[in-house]
């Protein structure tokens, strides 16, 4: 009986012992967090498609007539044209040569002759008003000055067929290779050439889309190959009617590409732009926490965890708008909220 008392009395003291170890509060813990004092700033919603860019003017041009090949040089670098050569509209890019058939032509003997026919005509109308000739050698000197302009006209699109020049502006994409001075046969390909300083792309958008997608709205473009570069587009043409097999409905973007950077075929990614936000509050989504119908997030005020009830507006893939809540210059809580409760104390960190 006395060694239990000893025992009982131990344990009461080893309590009373433990009970005067001085403890910490939990409130009285400080939970590490990092903070980003919120400014406002610019949000869009966008709706996302993909779809290849193409160029808006391309062409092959192909032989009209046989002849000797001659590729021309390029006055850019001095030397012969190739892949990547950037072309003017009207230069001559490749020239096919047949004496004989330019002989056939005759080009200058028409000029000749039409400037005779001029010549003649003129006399004529001086004579006139002597009496020195007649009304009806006027006319007959007339149809047949029209002929010979017909005549050289005709001569001088003949002889065109024999230059390859380029129809616009724009870059040489195809160039088939022939020997120097070998015979070229009629409708050979001879250069293709695109211009994608402006380029388009067809899209197809789902029918849950309909109602926010536009004409003339904005469109952002990103290829995964220019990573730090967003080209600008708008969406041009769209359709009214829905597709019964993939419930998606067409439209068509214009990309401006002035400075090249997407080139003719590239798979590219189209972020509409549906509605836009200036000068809003603008925080990370990763940070709001919901609990039922509520959102909310963590601000810091005088050292403690304040909770914010929020509600949202735009969202985008890593932020969200809001309307309600919180306002600019507020100590927003980015890392560490995870564990937080309601006026935790915490630690900021730099």
């Amino acid at each position: 009986m006395k060694y239990k008392s000893l025992l009982i009395a131990a344990i009461v003291v080893l309590f009373a012992a433990c009970n005067n170890q001085p403890q910490n509060s939990p409130s009285d813990i400080e939970i590490p967090v990092s903070v980003k004092e919120i400014q406002k700033g610019s949000i869009s919603r966008l709706i996302n498609t993909t779809g290849t860019a193409m160029a808006t003017y391309g062409v092959e041009l192909n032989s009209e007539m046989s002849g000797l090949y001659r590729l021309q040089n390029n006055p850019g670098t001095g030397k012969p044209f190739k892949l990547g050569d950037k072309v003017r509209k009207g230069q001559i890019i490749i020239r096919l040569e047949d004496k004989a058939y330019e002989n056939n032509i005759a080009i200058e003997s028409k000029k000749l002759n039409l400037e005779i026919l001029e010549q003649e005509q003129n006399k004529q109308k001086g004579l006139l008003e002597m009496g020195g000739v007649t009304p009806s050698d006027i006319r007959n000197t007339e149809v047949r000055l029209i002929n010979a302009r017909y005549d050289l006209d005709n001569a001088n699109i003949n002889l065109e067929k024999m230059y390859v020049r380029a129809p616009f502006d724009g870059v040489i994409v195809s160039l088939p290779h022939y020997t120097a001075n070998a015979r070229v046969e009629q409708n050979r390909p001879m250069v293709g050439i695109m211009d994608y300083a402006n380029m388009y792309m067809d899209i197809n958008l789902p029918e849950s889309t309909i109602e926010y997608v536009q004409a003339n709205q904005a469109v952002y473009i990103t290829h995964y190959t220019l990573p730090n570069d967003t080209l600008k587009g708008i969406i041009s043409e769209l359709s009214p009617a829905i597709s019964n097999e993939t419930r998606t409905f067409k439209g068509k973007i214009i990309i401006n590409n002035a400075d090249m950077k997407i080139r003719p075929g590239m798979f590219v990614k189209a972020d509409v732009v549906v509605d836009r936000a200036e000068s809003a509050i603008i925080i990370p989504k990763n940070v709001i926490l919901s609990n039922r119908n509520r959102r909310y997030v963590y601000v810091v005020e005088r050292g403690i965890a304040v909770i914010r009830n929020i509600r949202t507006g735009i969202e985008d893939d890593d932020n969200a708008q809001v309307i309600e809540g919180l306002a600019e210059n507020d100590n927003l809580i980015i890392r560490g909220f995870e564990t937080l409760r309601e006026n935790s104390r915490v630690k900021v960190l730099k």
